[in-house]
């Protein structure tokens, strides 16, 4: 006899408010996406959704005293954390429908979209609160008055409306730039998917690494949520258009002109570029690009190719090439190691696909798969919600509009011909906005005009060749450190980008006033600020002993002519105005032989260098250089050296010092102004 065993669905909690809370209605049960097996139950009903956004709100205030480095060390330890307890996400993956290939992109992509996060913050942001944008803005001759463009953390909570594709990245690529900017989350995932999400979150919640509150989960509906919203919240939202234009229409929103990010539809193109004919390498790594991004989670990302572009001459062997690689891609049981393609998310999610294929058929023929026939090489053909790939071909693309309207979110693909690149371009662009387009070709000239064309109607444009191939990220993978969003019908949104991401979560004010009080309120000292020189060298100096405004006046240096043929001779450089007294005169900028500015930086550092060791451990780097007057033979030189922003680096016995450093000639003229940049121990001597 044999006994079946049933595992009861385990009943998803909401954390909000700092604790697990049930719903107290009847919920909605969710199905294994390749079994039909219930998995777990959800409901919110009945939580206090404006508490958990107070609570968010007072919890900020904890977030905001923390530094960017601080927000960035935490969160390396949290991805850190995920990625050790990556096994416990794949097993639970599964019943997604993913294969664990799919499951990758999403828990160990997410996990590394922190980790990528946190290391760009500390590479690229200061050790501060606020972040400067751009540079000071000089408002009066006599240097009193000055602006500057600060970014300071919203007062808050961002609320992120997830989809089902993707739910631990889609939460993690939202958190990650919230959290950095000093905002808390409170995370919604979409339904059918939410008990991988709440997972997670349970996880991320026991390991105490993020401060409490910094992330909450709705395990459900969002209720009310969006009417207790303020113009300090940010919501964003991935899912429908329709459903999208339908949350930021919400009251709450429009009153209060809250920030609202969408991604949304994209039906997205690869262009296959007039040189990549069949036996090309730029061929073949298309057809394995469309393949793939057909297959990779069955198709169900917002960036997988919907709309396939060739030339004419081209469509058949490409159809045919197609056709046999997807008929060779085993479906099934996504547990199954064997299986390279799993199922849908749910048998809902699979009508749905089969609907939006008929619409296509209105305009387009099948060429390859069918729909209505499901052949599984593991699982439950009937049970599942497994779908096999499916693409259709339109001979008269441009006259076509269900073929550029309709997005089947699943493994379908329509193929379309065209004859020159003008027609390959506007096809693209009659998606009205997508996320991302491709161009395979080993042609600048090609790729010149595609990229140019497409650019206007895309957040990503990827060029694939084959000196790339094996290196490229692919046509379907959003980067942390790429701009991820599109206009137009993709919803008009932008997420990740590195630190552009970070922004879109703070406030840009414009600061005017005196320039010690603008340099109080930033951290770095501008012209006019306050400066100090106490007698003792600032490279004398420790992080703990050194000062914003401590300042060098150095001693000076002539510049004679036996200088500049030296420094030509010795280094090379014998550019003709250093060189050549009647050449340099006719030089409409000079007088005469002038010297290198090389030659003026060697001899600024010489000045105000102190050569005993001490606190500066190494010179990394000068920024914006600039060279405003020329030095002739004769001209005396000296230096002002002004400590303009101490940046200590959390976990080390170091920190980063920027200086302001002015070169000045006799007259007081200003010959050359760059910042130069040095690593500076925290105590020095250093500790035994």
């Amino acid at each position: 006899m044999t006994v079946e065993v049933t595992t009861k669905p385990r009943t998803l909690e909401s954390y909000l408010g700092g604790q697990w809370v049930k719903g107290q209605g009847k919920g909605q049960t969710l199905l294994d996406a390749s079994t039909g097996a219930p998995v777990a139950r959800i409901d919110s009903t009945g939580a206090d959704f404006a508490g958990a956004l107070d609570h968010g709100r007072e919890v900020g205030r904890k977030l905001r005293k923390l530094s960017f480095h601080e927000r960035a060390l935490m969160l390396k330890a949290l991805g850190q954390f995920l990625m050790a307890n990556k096994e416990e996400f794949y097993a639970e993956s599964f019943a997604t429908g993913a294969t664990r290939a799919d499951s990758w992109i999403d828990i160990e992509g997410g996990a590394g979209t922190l980790l990528s996060y946190a290391s760009k913050a500390r590479r690229e942001l200061p050790n501060t609160r606020v972040l400067i944008d751009g540079d000071v803005e000089v408002l009066s001759r006599d240097s009193t008055f000055s602006a500057q463009h600060i970014l300071t953390p919203l007062e808050g909570v961002a609320i992120h409306i997830n989809a089902f594709n993707f739910p631990v990245w889609g939460m993690l690529e939202k958190v990650a730039p919230t959290f950095i900017a000093g905002m808390p989350s409170i995370v919604k995932p979409a339904s059918q998917t939410a008990y991988l999400t709440e997972l997670v979150v349970r996880r991320i919640v026991e390991s105490g690494i993020l401060p409490e509150g910094a992330i909450q989960l709705i395990a459900g509906s969002t209720g009310d949520l969006l009417d207790h919203v303020t113009g300090q919240d940010v919501v964003t939202f991935t899912g429908s258009a329709w459903t999208g234009r339908k949350l930021r229409s919400g009251a709450a929103i429009v009153e209060n002109s809250t920030r609202f990010t969408m991604e949304a539809d994209s039906l997205n193109a690869a262009i296959l570029g007039p040189d990549a004919a069949p036996g090309t390498p730029e061929f073949d790594l298309f057809v394995k690009e469309v393949a793939r991004e057909m297959t990779v989670k069955a198709g169900q990302k917002c960036t997988a190719i919907r709309r396939v572009m060739a030339p004419r001459a081209f469509t058949d062997a490409l159809v045919a090439a197609l056709g046999d690689r997807l008929a060779k891609t085993p479906l099934g049981d996504p547990s199954n190691e064997a299986t390279r393609m799993g199922a849908l998310a749910s048998l809902d999610q699979r009508r749905e696909v089969r609907e939006r294929i008929r619409e296509l058929q209105t305009e387009a023929e099948i060429v390859a798969g069918n729909p209505d026939e499901v052949r599984v090489a593991s699982g439950d053909a009937e049970k599942g919600a497994f779908l096999n790939p499916v693409v259709l071909y339109a001979d008269a693309p441009l006259t076509k509009n269900a073929i550029h309207d309709v997005e089947a979110f699943g493994p379908v693909s329509t193929v379309m011909p065209y004859d020159d690149l003008d027609e390959a371009v506007a096809l693209a662009k009659r998606g009205k906005g997508s996320l991302v387009a491709s161009v395979f070709t080993d042609d600048k000239a090609v790729a010149e005009e595609v990229v140019l064309g497409l650019a206007p109607f895309h957040g990503r444009v990827l060029i694939g060749n084959r000196l790339s191939a094996k290196s490229s990220t692919g046509h379907g993978s959003p980067l942390p450190v790429l701009v991820h969003g599109g206009p137009g019908r993709a919803g008009g949104g932008e997420e990740m980008g590195g630190v552009r991401g970070v922004k879109h979560y703070m406030q840009r004010t414009a600061v005017q006033g005196a320039p010690r009080l603008l340099s109080a309120v930033t951290g770095r000292w501008i012209e006019g600020a306050d400066s100090s020189s106490d007698g003792i060298h600032p490279f004398r100096k420790s992080l703990a002993e050194l000062k914003i405004g401590d300042q060098l006046v150095t001693a000076t240096r002539q510049v004679t002519l036996e200088d500049i043929e030296h420094f030509a001779n010795f280094t090379g450089d014998t550019f003709y105005a250093h060189m050549d007294e009647a050449a340099a005169k006719a030089n409409p900028f000079f007088d005469g032989r002038v010297a290198h500015g090389y030659l003026i930086v060697s001899f600024a550092a010489g000045l105000f260098v102190d050569p005993a060791p001490g606190p500066v451990l190494a010179n990394y780097g000068v920024d914006s250089l600039r060279f405003l007057t020329p030095v002739y033979p004769g001209d005396t030189l000296g230096v002002r050296l002004t400590a303009k922003e101490i940046n200590p680096r959390s976990g080390a016995e170091h920190g980063e010092v920027r200086w302001d450093c002015q070169v000045t000639k006799q007259d007081g003229a200003l010959v050359a102004q760059y910042d130069v940049l040095t690593m500076v121990a925290k105590t020095w001597p250093p500790a035994a």
